[in-house]
């Protein structure tokens, strides 16, 4: 069973309504690792769907938290908005100034480009702006309850957190005058009315039904599962820890006569080599930017195949390769009729497959689309071959027609993926040892290799095996079987091992000792183009 419709049938014990909600304070960039959560919380939704339950993804937005301090992508003039709700506050323009005269707020500002990605990636949520909860006094009540019953919140955060609260504490945060929720002491609670004075002695008062305050976090988080009736949710493993966010909020939720969600905690997302990615220190890769360059439902196979307690280490480099050729294998199970479960599976088996083809149907884009893998036959690694030595898209399509990869016209899929990955084969991300270019002469590394080998095995097989190459070269059928047949056996008659041969052939044609499938890739360049490198090979072992 997948993890998701675990969870779903765990759900299904509570009842058959559900809401799965994701949180976020849009205090900064949005990076990758924030799609992990809101996506599980879709692949919850849709495993409470598949199995008959009425589930709904909110996605509430702490619009109304404050600024906490001038992040490094911020100019310092922000430093005036500290304390600030984030709804009230200008954005950024362009050198990370307040824009003034934008029509947006600072919220509003990082979150927008963060729903669009959750689009592309198939992901719908119920927006719920907190401030605009808090302006309409859904929190009423539940900050009444919690000022009423200061003395027991405070016991219970202290038991929990191990955290000592002050006598004089109020579980309620008032906005001052000055629009900041900073330099306050609360100093009486006059239902509705929080009563406050600033560090200059100004007196005030914020009404509970407003927006002129907000509950502490620790109270906050619990007033939401209560006002939006929350059943399920995906937090990170620092709120799922003891003394944590959710083992206070599970005991304060029921002060408001309703029952904690179901937690799922996540492991972080890291950028490769960088650790967790954060917003506040610009460790990040945009979730737009990461769309630009994988494929939607690779990203969500990156989610859907890993269970949330288990860590994930974001990779665009080979890894993102690995990772995409393991999604075309598992749709192809998915596909196959022939690789359900049947009589002679093991007990692990049947569960491993379920497994798989559980992350491709949470993968798709589209709730329980089919994958489209099947109309095309082209591996991601051959892709990012041809996509980096045909400079049209046309000639991949004429190239994949003739291998027997592509039938017909291409489908939408594989012409999304190939427009992602020239996108990725000319960004940062692409890895070096990935990028190919084509040799029509022996470099002066590779000529150094050729001359040693030739010094090493003092007889003239290089050279004749090489000569042999390119006289079949010259007339046999030009594609990969007849290729890759040469090759060996050639070698094989000159005495050289293939993983020799392949080294040498690598460096003649690309000019390191490595690379894609070496018969595929020659049978996707002009004949003369390459012969012309084996050539050259020959002219300097003539010479040496």
């Amino acid at each position: 069973m997948h993890w998701a419709d675990s969870v779903a049938q765990n759900l299904a014990r509570r009842g058959d309504s559900h809401t799965i909600a994701a949180g976020i304070t849009p205090s900064g960039v949005f990076h990758i690792g924030h799609i992990r959560e809101v996506v599980t919380c879709d692949i919850i939704m849709r495993a409470c769907n598949d199995a008959g339950m009425d589930a709904r993804l909110l996605f509430i937005v702490d619009s109304i938290d404050p600024l906490r301090k001038v992040y490094p992508f911020l100019h310092s003039d922000y430093g005036k908005y500290i304390g600030h709700p984030l709804y009230k506050i200008p954005p950024p323009d362009s050198e990370g100034r307040p824009d003034l005269e934008a029509e947006h707020n600072y919220a509003a500002h990082f979150l927008n480009p963060f729903v669009e990605a959750l689009r592309e990636l198939g992901v719908h949520p119920e927006l719920s702006w907190n401030h605009e909860a808090y302006e309409s006094g859904k929190f009423e009540d539940a900050s009444r309850i919690f000022l009423n019953r200061r003395n027991e919140v405070a016991k219970i955060l202290t038991e929990i957190s191990g955290r000592p609260i002050p006598e004089n504490w109020y579980p309620y945060t008032p906005i001052g005058n000055d629009g900041s929720m900073d330099g306050l002491t609360v100093t009486g609670w006059d239902d509705p009315y929080v009563l406050w004075i600033d560090e200059e002695g100004n007196e005030g008062k914020s009404h509970i039904g407003t927006a002129e305050g907000k509950l502490p976090w620790r109270m906050d988080c619990p007033a939401k599962w209560a006002v939006h009736g929350v059943t399920c949710e995906p937090f990170g493993k620092d709120h799922a820890a003891s003394g944590g966010s959710y083992s206070t909020g599970r005991q304060l939720v029921e002060f408001l006569g309703a029952a904690p969600p179901i937690p799922v905690p996540y492991e972080w997302i890291q950028l490769k080599g960088m650790g967790p990615m954060s917003s506040s220190t610009n460790v990040i890769v945009g979730p737009l930017e990461a769309l630009d360059i994988v494929p939607p439902e690779i990203l969500r196979f990156l989610i859907s195949s890993n269970k949330p307690k288990r860590h994930i280490e974001f990779d665009t480099g080979t890894e993102l390769i690995k990772k995409a050729e393991l999604y075309d294998h598992f749709c192809r199970i998915y596909a196959n009729e022939n690789e359900k479960s049947n009589e002679d599976d093991s007990a692990r088996k049947v569960k491993l497959k379920e497994e798989q083809r559980g992350s491709i149907r949470f993968a798709q884009v589209v709730p329980r689309d089919m994958p489209m893998i099947i109309s095309h036959k082209a591996s991601f690694s051959h892709l990012s071959m041809l996509a980096q030595i045909r400079s049209d898209d046309e000639s991949v399509w004429e190239s994949m027609r003739i291998s027997g990869m592509l039938d017909g016209e291409p489908p939408e899929s594989l012409v999304d993926r190939l427009r992602r990955m020239r996108n990725w084969i000319s960004s940062k991300h692409f890895p070096d040892g990935n990028k190919l270019v084509i040799q029509t002469s022996v470099t002066d590394e590779a000529k150094e290799a050729l001359l040693i080998r030739n010094d090493v095995s003092q007889d003239d097989s290089t050279r004749s095996y090489l000569a042999a190459l390119v006289e079949t070269y010259r007339a046999c059928e030009w594609k990969d079987e007849t290729i890759q047949n040469a090759i060996c056996d050639y070698a094989r008659d000159h005495d050289i091992g293939l993983r020799e041969a392949f080294v040498i052939l690598y460096n003649i044609h690309l000019g390191k000792d490595y690379g894609p499938k070496l018969a595929s890739l020659i049978a996707e360049i002009p004949r003369e183009d390459a012969i012309a490198p084996l050539v050259d090979a020959l002219s300097i072992l003539d010479g040496a």
